[in-house]
């Protein structure tokens, strides 16, 4: 247990001293909230069900962050790790091969967890967004998208040859999800025609899901998200373990 925290730590520094990574994964939403904040401000809207624009922005951002971590911080420092001879090296201590996974997953759901975080944080001192769910509701949406979303990174870290590839597929994977999903553009204001097309895209769900328990809906109201989501994580984790490479 005092290895998996020591290494888990080192891999959080690692982590935050690799600027563009923290930027992205930190900063880069709240930033986006107070950017579009300061246009269109948080005044209560019919298009919104009577919310505020930035009351509906703060829950679809999280899948923003949610993305960017898992399909493009995760599978460039994994793929880079492993063509740099990290993970080799990781494989011949003591430590048990499971121990860099976990810390591996937790590292990154800790950087996930802190964007989130500021990400509120900005939301409500800002803008004073309404919270109308409950709280383990939404921890367990979180944890669900989040682990979702790491499983596809891993799969891409997997079958990505070097960090070079897995950048570029990542990015190709999550820049059309963040602006079709309702992630950054609200759903309410999406063509019908991206609507339709978005069904078929992962991040929808997480957004969906976000959004309904951020507001107080049950869970029983969002079986498909949850499906695609269990799907996500089951599939991915199955064929990301069969492809994983340490060298």
């Amino acid at each position: 247990m005092r290895g998996l925290l020591k290494l888990t730590l080192t891999q959080m520094k690692l982590y935050l001293r690799e600027p563009v990574a923290t930027f992205f994964t930190i900063f880069f939403a709240p930033l986006m909230l107070l950017l579009f904040g300061a246009i269109y401000g948080n005044e209560p809207s019919p298009l919104f069900g009577g919310r505020g624009s930035m009351d509906v922005s703060v829950p679809s951002y999280i899948g923003l962050i949610i993305v960017t971590v898992g399909l493009i911080g995760l599978p460039i420092g994994t793929a880079s790790a492993r063509e740099h001879g990290v993970l080799r090296r990781f494989r011949a201590t003591p430590l048990h091969p499971l121990a860099y996974i976990v810390s591996d997953i937790i590292n990154y759901l800790l950087m996930t967890v802190l964007g989130v975080l500021l990400l509120f944080l900005t939301g409500k001192l800002v803008f004073n967004v309404r919270f109308e769910g409950h709280l383990l509701s939404v921890l367990g949406g979180f944890l669900l998208g989040t682990l979702a979303f790491f499983a596809l990174g891993y799969l891409v870290a997997g079958l990505a040859p070097t960090a070079r590839t897995a950048q570029t597929v990542g990015m190709v994977l999550a820049y059309p999800m963040m602006f079709l999903s309702g992630a950054t553009i609200p759903w309410e204001i999406l063509p019908k025609g991206i609507k339709a097309f978005a069904q078929y895209i992962p991040l929808t769900y997480v957004v969906r899901l976000m959004r309904g328990l951020w507001f107080g809906d049950a869970w029983s109201q969002y079986g498909t998200e949850v499906a695609a989501l269990v799907g996500c994580l089951l599939v991915g984790g199955i064929v990301a373990a069969w492809t994983f490479r340490w060298e």
